[in-house]
C-alpha cells in the first residue's frame, strides 16, 4: 500500500483499505453532487472508477461545482475530473465516458460487474433507467435526490427510496419506478427541507428541465459526500 493512504489505513485497517483498493465504482453525473462523490471515492482509495458526463462547464456552475472555474469555462467536465482524480492517485484505473448516456445506452453501460454505482444524474428519464437497470442487473446503487433549494445541512438523510419523504424528485421517481414494479432497494440521499417557491423559476426547453432551482455552494457537496460514504462503508464491510 502506498504511503498516501497511511491515514486511511490507520482509521480503517489495512484489510478494509485493500477491499477499497480492489473495488470498481461507476459515477454517472459529474456536476455539483457527482464530482464531490467521485473525489471522495478516489481519496478513500477505491482503485478503479468509471466516470460519465457529457456536459461542459458554464458560468452558472461556478457557485457549486468542483470542475467549474474561470479557467475551465466551456471545457468538458469529464476530462477535468479525470485529470483531477489522476492527480490524487496516479495509479487509479479510470475509464472516462465524455457523453450523455441515453436511455437505450444504459443497459450497455451497466454490462460490467461494478462493485457500486453512484447516480448523480439531474435529468429524470436517464436517472430512472439507470436505477431500474441497476436493480435488474443486481448492482448496488446509491442515488442523489434534489439538493437544489435546500440550505440546512442538518436535514440531509440517507434512507431507502421507499422511506424518502417531502422531496419532489424522490416522489416523482417513486411513482415512475412503481410502474416498473420497483418499490425499494435503492439507497438515496435526500433532504425533507421545504423549498421556498421564490427559489424556483420556469425555464422551459432546457434539456427537458422545466424549472431551475436556486442552489448554495455547500449543499450539492454534502449530498456528494453522503453518497460516497454509503459506497465506502458498504464496500469496506462487504464479505
Amino acid at each position: 500500500m502506498s504511503n498516501w493512504q497511511e491515514r486511511t489505513s490507520l482509521l480503517l485497517g489495512e484489510e478494509k483499505v485493500k477491499k477499497l483498493n480492489g473495488s470498481h465504482v461507476l459515477i454517472v453525473g459529474l456536476g455539483g453532487v457527482g464530482a464531490y462523490a467521485a473525489e471522495q471515492i478516489v481519496r478513500a482509495g477505491i482503485g478503479e472508477v468509471t466516470i460519465v458526463d457529457g456536459d461542459t462547464v458554464s458560468e452558472s456552475n461556478r457557485n457549486r461545482q468542483m470542475a467549474a472555474l474561470v479557467s475551465t469555462l466551456n471545457q468538458d467536465k469529464a476530462k477535468i475530473m479525470e485529470e483531477r482524480l489522476l492527480d490524487i492517485n496516479p495509479d487509479l484505473k479510470i475509464t472516462t465516458i465524455n457523453e450523455y448516456i441515453k436511455d437505450e445506452q444504459m443497459e450497455e453501460l451497466l454490462n460490467h460487474p461494478y462493485d457500486y454505482v453512484i447516480d448523480a444524474i439531474d435529468t429524470l428519464s436517464p436517472k430512472i433507467f439507470l436505477l431500474y437497470h441497476c436493480l435488474q442487473k443486481g448492482l448496488k446503487v446509491a442515488s442523489s435526490m434534489g439538493a437544489g433549494g435546500k440550505v440546512d445541512p442538518s436535514q440531509v438523510q440517507i434512507a431507502d427510496i421507499s422511506k424518502s419523504y417531502n422531496d419532489k424528485l424522490a416522489r416523482i421517481l417513486r411513482k415512475k419506478l412503481h410502474r416498473m414494479d420497483v418499490y425499494e432497494g435503492i439507497q438515496v440521499v435526500f433532504s425533507p427541507e421545504v423549498v421556498d417557491d421564490s427559489a424556483v423559476i420556469l425555464t422551459e426547453g432546457e434539456q427537458n428541465k422545466k424549472t431551475t432551482v436556486g442552489t448554495i455552494s455547500y449543499m450539492p457537496a454534502i449530498f456528494g459526500n453522503f453518497l460516497s460514504s454509503i459506497v465506502i462503508r458498504d464496500l469496506m464491510n462487504a464479505e
